[in-house]
């Protein structure tokens, strides 16, 4: 029996909406380390700095992120003793995670979405519905899985903004640009081609013959492999996740700043949001060292 890990997972959901996925991890996570201390004859309980740190040791050969995660798990765990007063302090506290590089992700540029865009335009039902999802995707920087399960109410063709539920159960408010607003009033007028069989009525903006009722998220990155392919885009670089990016690193060129940056993609954390910093300054320093005539060493 581990110490009070079940409402420690309870809480998990209730007060910090975690998926199942995350609280599996959390769970996995501190069974690991308990099974450790037990082999230690400790009480995962009343494991001490000297057991954490013997328990980071024996982890040294996984990968830092997993290793980051384990000791994340590890500190909310003891966290939570704390506050239900099964311990009075924190083993963890001055315990530091390894050092993670953030990767920078790969980002679309304004002709590569011009071409995207070209590749699916069209009059048939699917290609309408192909632009506006590449539009909301694209124009909103909308998460895919906030973007697949979208619901019918959250677009009015009188208001200019869409109410989104994204992470943690939280709503936000995002702005749609004129061409996402035209692209989703177009779509609304084929969507009734694409309702499952027998159904007159879904509450999805995207719905679909799927078990879910809307578009699925494979589907979707399926058909924006077809997009690339046609426009004679890498598919390595084209997936749901890029379009986000995309939308993020182009407002942030174009001027907006941080914050309402932030409030727009839905980051809890600025710091999440401030990567984009750094995609644009190194795209605005190849520019400069591309077309800046002073910008090379001239030969001598």
């Amino acid at each position: 029996m581990i110490t009070l890990l079940e409402p420690f997972l309870d809480m998990l959901v209730a007060e910090r909406s975690v998926s199942k996925n995350t609280k599996a991890a959390y769970e996995a996570d501190i069974i690991q380390a308990a099974q450790f201390f037990t082999r230690r004859k400790k009480d995962i309980a009343s494991a001490d700095e000297s057991d954490i740190s013997a328990f980071l040791k024996s982890i040294s050969a996984l990968a830092p992120k997993s290793r980051a995660r384990k000791l994340s798990s590890l500190k909310q765990y003891y966290r939570f003793l704390v506050s239900e007063n099964h311990r009075k302090d924190n083993p963890t506290t001055e315990q530091e995670g390894p050092k993670l590089a953030r990767k920078l992700p790969d980002v679309l540029s304004v002709d590569d979405m011009q071409k995207l865009f070209a590749a699916v335009s069209g009059n048939t039902p699917e290609s309408i519905r192909m632009n506006a999802l590449l539009e909301l995707a694209y124009g909103s920087g909308l998460r895919v899985s906030e973007l697949m399960s979208l619901p019918l109410s959250s677009y009015s063709n009188k208001r200019r903004a869409m109410l989104v539920r994204g992470k943690g159960d939280k709503e936000r408010l995002v702005p749609l640009s004129q061409p996402a607003h035209a692209a989703v009033a177009a779509y609304l007028e084929v969507r009734q081609r694409f309702l499952p069989k027998k159904a007159k009525a879904s509450p999805y903006l995207f719905p679909s013959h799927g078990k879910d009722g809307y578009l699925s998220r494979i589907r979707f990155y399926q058909m924006l492999k077809d997009a690339a392919a046609k426009a004679g885009l890498p598919f390595k670089k084209i997936h749901p996740h890029s379009l986000r990016h995309a939308f993020a690193t182009h407002v942030l060129s174009g001027g907006a700043d941080l914050r309402s940056l932030q409030q727009m993609l839905g980051h809890a954390d600025i710091g999440t949001t401030q990567i984009y910093t750094h995609v644009v300054r190194d795209h605005l320093q190849k520019t400069v060292e591309t077309h800046h005539p002073l910008a090379k060493k001239r030969k001598s």
